[in-house]
């Protein structure tokens, strides 16, 4: 990252895992403050994930604009580099506006491209990532950790190993360069604004009571029904929008391999599991300032004290 002048220009980013209360509290900070909501989620972006992404619908946004929430179809390409580029300029055009930025989303790695951002990295090499795609299908994700670890430590540590295709770019970036995209992720660019972040703490026994409740609401909402949806467009898990929790038990149950109760059971687990890596990646950023949750806590009230503590900030 390289600072440049800011002009007093601050944004603010709310972050937290899943379950946690993010879309209904940024809702409320952005009518406090006359907000325009940027989605740091790497699935909202997507149109036609509704029920698995616990996407807000056009009466629950408010008329408060929302960005890269339903822009893109699921067969589409989107990285946190480019989420980053594009939400740099976005958010000059918020200020443009008057309107104050507000980063709302649970993925660390397109909330760190867009406010620390990213240097450019190459585009693909597709006989390459033809390769370890048969390399994954035929050895599984192990070898292919077990590779990056070897030329990129630090990137083999951090990244998600429940995102395999992650672990191919970052082979691909290295055999591309020879250099680890952990250090080409250090590159120079030019931030233009201060980030003021908060992060929603919750009991962990508290907020998984939370998840497991989300996840009862979604299948009641009929997120089998639209993962079948999906499944007749030709979609299928090898998607990578679809390479996520939710939808890729969801396909497992509806393709036959696991039964109704394991598909409850699989989506509780690994969505909790997500919820532990991501409370992972956001602890180890120091910059952010927590907020203690708890179930007798009105998103109002929440909204109004993280208000109250960027005045504190900004004078």
């Amino acid at each position: 990252m390289v600072p440049s002048a800011n002009n007093g220009r601050s944004i603010i980013v709310l972050v937290g895992p899943t379950a946690s209360g993010k879309t209904s509290i940024a809702l409320e900070i952005a009518g406090l403050l006359s907000a325009e909501i940027i989605s740091a989620d790497s699935r909202q972006v997507y149109k036609l994930l509704d029920v698995g992404t616990a996407k807000p619908s056009l009466g629950q946004q408010k008329g408060i604009p929302h960005h890269f929430v339903d822009a893109l179809s699921p067969d589409e390409d989107f990285s946190a580099g480019t989420f980053g580029i594009l939400g740099r300029k976005l958010i000059d055009e918020v200020f443009a506006r008057g309107k104050v930025p507000l980063v709302v989303g649970g993925s660390g790695l397109y909330v760190r491209s867009l406010i620390d951002g990213f240097a450019d990295a190459p585009e693909g090499d597709s006989a390459f990532r033809s390769e370890m795609e048969s390399r994954l299908q035929s050895e599984g994700v192990g070898p292919l950790i077990d590779a990056l670890r070897e030329v990129d430590p630090m990137m083999a540590e951090n990244i998600d190993i429940t995102k395999p295709r992650r672990i191919i770019r970052a082979l691909e970036v290295y055999r591309l360069t020879g250099a680890p995209l952990s250090e080409l992720q250090k590159g120079s660019v030019e931030i233009s604004f201060d980030a003021k972040m908060f992060g929603l703490h919750w009991d962990r026994s508290e907020l998984y009571k939370r998840i497991e409740h989300r996840c009862d609401c979604m299948i009641a909402e009929g997120l089998l029904e639209e993962a079948e949806g999906l499944r007749k467009r030709g979609l299928t898990p090898a998607t990578n929008a679809l390479n996520t929790v939710g939808y890729a038990e969801a396909f497992r149950f509806l393709n036959g391999e696991v039964s109704h109760e394991e598909f409850v059971r699989l989506f509780k687990q690994n969505s909790r599991r997500y919820a532990k890596r991501q409370l992972t990646w956001f602890r180890a950023d120091k910059r952010i300032r927590w907020i203690e949750m708890s179930e007798s806590r009105q998103p109002m009230d929440v909204a109004k004290e993280i208000v109250q503590l960027l005045k504190q900030t900004t004078h």
